[in-house]
């Protein structure tokens, strides 16, 4: 299994509790619906010195290496990311993590 982690550093106008809970709602709209996602976290920072580097995180679940490829390319991913996040970010990093699924889960 495939984890993407995607860390989000949003525009000054954009990194308040407003910005950041749009980013969020969008997110928990659009990227679910995308062709092999398999599961969705999406989180804020928990305290001030969290929110000082990042404003969102999302977590992607994907069920092979081979997913990640199609993920990126889909259409509504694209838009996403490029449209969407893209007048609201200063910085967006992704890492893709290959997981175990933990037992007792």
């Amino acid at each position: 299994m495939i984890e993407r982690v995607v860390l989000i550093k949003l525009s000054d106008q954009e990194a308040n509790t407003a910005g950041r809970q749009k980013v969020v709602n969008h997110a928990r709209r659009v990227l679910p619906t995308i062709p092999g996602v398999l599961s969705l976290t999406v989180g804020t920072p928990m305290d001030a010195e969290s929110a000082k580097s990042w404003d969102v995180s999302i977590v992607v679940r994907l069920p092979e290496p081979s997913d990640v490829a199609r993920f990126k390319e889909d259409p509504d991913r694209r838009a996403f990311f490029e449209q969407f996040l893209g007048v609201r970010t200063s910085i967006v990093k992704a890492w893709n993590f290959e997981v175990d699924e933990p037992a007792g889960y």
